[in-house]
């Protein structure tokens, strides 16, 4: 299976971190977002990567090129251990890079896709999104595709004030975390939303979607919206979603990006000990 990741957007939110590089450049603890997201495509199995870029994304392909000024430096002053992760960097998976020419919403981010996808499922991962589990999202999601022979979709119980950020199913649950899913509303109104069943950015998806998206009419902001073409491809296939189990990042604004800094500094072994006594004097103070 092929990964597909959209990471063409602006960063607006934030100005002025991202006026001059990507926000799935930015570092959590150690590493910019969007490499967690290829290390779980690769933990899932998938090696066939295509990042959907845009103007001033010129980083994100040379963060996983090979460096090779840096790896002779690394090599001649022995160090070893940055050496290996440097290589470690460019030889995780065979990334591809196309760019969409236009800001026509995260539908036609996809669609630009469709020439590497073929005519097979393929995931597709939110380049600012950080998904922590013992079994990788995105392998629940191809583990659930090869029982469904259909679309399965990441989703997560929101809070019913936050309806109106998310896509929002409306389905009914079939197994312990898997819905069939009837309807879909992108950022309904808390009135209007049919569940609290939030869509988080983690798809497995069937090449039909693309004729979808070639249906779809932009929205109000001239986007094209996948959740409106999944409506489409809810006419003529199934699709389930599936509530996974572990901890989605979404590093879509500056708080949660601090927090996601936090936490996933806690989880280092190296780090967890001096970061929790650093923060214990802090709150003393």
């Amino acid at each position: 299976m092929k990964a597909v990741i959209p990471a063409a957007g602006l960063g607006t939110r934030f100005i002025p971190a991202s006026k001059a590089q990507p926000k799935e450049m930015l570092p959590v603890v150690d590493k910019p977002v969007i490499q967690y997201v290829i290390e779980e495509a690769v933990a899932a199995g998938i090696n066939d990567i295509l990042i959907i870029t845009g103007r001033g994304k010129r980083s994100i392909e040379d963060h996983f090129d090979k460096a090779i000024e840096l790896e002779q430096l690394l090599r001649n002053e022995n160090k070893d251990d940055q050496l290996k992760e440097v290589q470690k960097i460019s030889n995780m998976a065979d990334i591809h890079f196309v760019r969409q020419k236009e800001q026509k919403g995260l539908g036609h981010a996809i669609y630009c896709a469709r020439k590497h996808v073929g005519n097979e499922p393929f995931a597709v991962m939110l380049g600012d999104t950080i998904n922590i589990a013992d079994v990788p999202l995105t392998k629940q999601l191809m583990n659930a595709y090869e029982k469904y022979q259909c679309s399965i979709i990441a989703i997560e119980k929101v809070p019913r004030e936050k309806v109106v950020n998310y896509g929002i199913i409306d389905g009914e649950k079939i197994e312990d975390n898997i819905y069939k899913i009837n309807n879909l509303v992108e950022k309904p109104s808390v009135e209007e939303a049919p569940s609290t069943l939030g869509i988080t950015g983690t798809y497995v998806l069937t090449p039909e979607i693309f004729k979808c998206i070639e249906r779809t009419k932009p929205g109000v902001s001239g986007e094209i919206q996948l959740t409106d073409a999944m409506k489409i491809l809810l006419e003529e296939q199934s699709i389930y979603g599936l509530t996974f189990e572990g901890k989605r990042y979404d590093i879509g604004n500056k708080l949660d990006w601090f927090k996601a800094n936090i936490e996933l500094t806690l989880k280092r072994e190296e780090f967890a000990e001096p970061m929790k006594a650093y923060l214990k004097r802090l709150l003393n103070d």
